[in-house]
């Protein structure tokens, strides 16, 4: 459920990889914020994308977008194809002239990962999709849309990636190109700051926690409605988020006109939340990360943590 708003009418952005997830609720947030969304991914009500899921697709996402008070413009792209993007980023410049807030949520990696083997145990071609998926995408995006995002001072860039810079950086993410998938988004964000400063840009990193994914419910036999009934085997899935939650953070982060302060740091759904007052769909204000950390070291409780 969306609360239609008007703090960003007027404003146009770009979520790359919006077809499920993280970066499908963050389009829908925007738009209930009023923000007019071009959505894009591979997967389309004509084609399947490599992951294989007919159920989501980007015209749905855009669709869900208006829905909830905004515009949504579906445009099918392969964000591996600097031509593809290209157009995109001409398509945008044409119709609207400006663009004011790019999401680089490209992934669709998880049917490659593989967890408790060595880098040389592991398939070397899906070690590399991985991070042609999570770093490449990402790479040409930003290198094709950041002229554009330039044009107007106030430009916003949202890396999206797993894990936190403080988590990630002490901790190995059991399978070293998942790990570089993930760390490379922070490092990312880093530099984007750094070369958007002169143009009153603001680039950041943000990763939700335990997420609801459509493909996460999937492996876990349950549907958001029902989600809870998987704590039964898992108790720690207690603290799991909706995608609802990060696409409520960067949606706040993209009206907040002193967005600037957080320029080239590392972000999370729950230090968002706490930041901006919203919530998770639920009313609840999960903090995943802190849950993992203090597991480390101890058996916290899960309603501590919600």
């Amino acid at each position: 459920m969306t609360t239609a708003t008007t703090a960003l009418r007027g404003r146009i952005c770009l979520v790359a990889g919006a077809t499920r997830g993280a970066g499908r609720a963050i389009a829908v947030q925007l738009g209930a914020a009023g923000a007019t969304v071009y959505v894009t991914g591979r997967t389309t009500r004509e084609k399947l994308s490599e992951v294989g899921r007919a159920t989501e697709t980007i015209e749905e996402t855009a669709e869900l977008v208006t829905a909830a008070g905004g515009e949504g413009i579906a445009v099918p792209t392969d964000h591996l194809e600097p031509d593809q993007v290209r157009a995109l980023v001409d398509r945008i410049d044409r119709e609207q002239g400006r663009l004011d807030v790019l999401v680089n949520d490209v992934w669709g990696g998880e049917h490659l990962v593989t967890f408790g083997k060595k880098t040389w145990e592991n398939d070397l071609a899906g070690g590399l999709r991985m991070l042609e998926l999570g770093v490449r995408t990402h790479a040409i995006t930003s290198h094709l849309a950041a002229p554009l995002l330039i044009r107007n001072p106030g430009g916003l860039v949202v890396e999206v990636t797993d894990g936190t810079a403080a988590y990630n950086s002490t901790r190995f993410r059991e399978n070293l190109f998942y790990d570089l998938a993930k760390n490379a988004p922070i490092r990312m964000a880093f530099g984007l700051a750094k070369e958007l400063e002169e143009f009153g840009g603001t680039a950041v990193v943000v990763t939700p926690g335990w997420l609801r994914s459509e493909q996460m419910l999937t492996a876990f036999g349950v549907t958001e409605e029902n989600w809870r009934d998987a704590t039964e085997k898992i108790p720690d899935f207690g603290v799991s988020e909706s995608p609802v939650y990060v696409g409520r953070a960067v949606a706040a982060l993209a009206a907040d006109p002193d967005r600037h302060r957080w320029t080239g740091q590392s972000l999370s759904s729950a230090q968002l939340a706490g930041e901006y007052g919203f919530t998770d769909a639920d009313g609840s204000r999960p903090d995943a990360w802190g849950f993992i950390v203090a597991s480390e070291t101890g058996k916290p409780d899960v309603a501590d943590y919600r």
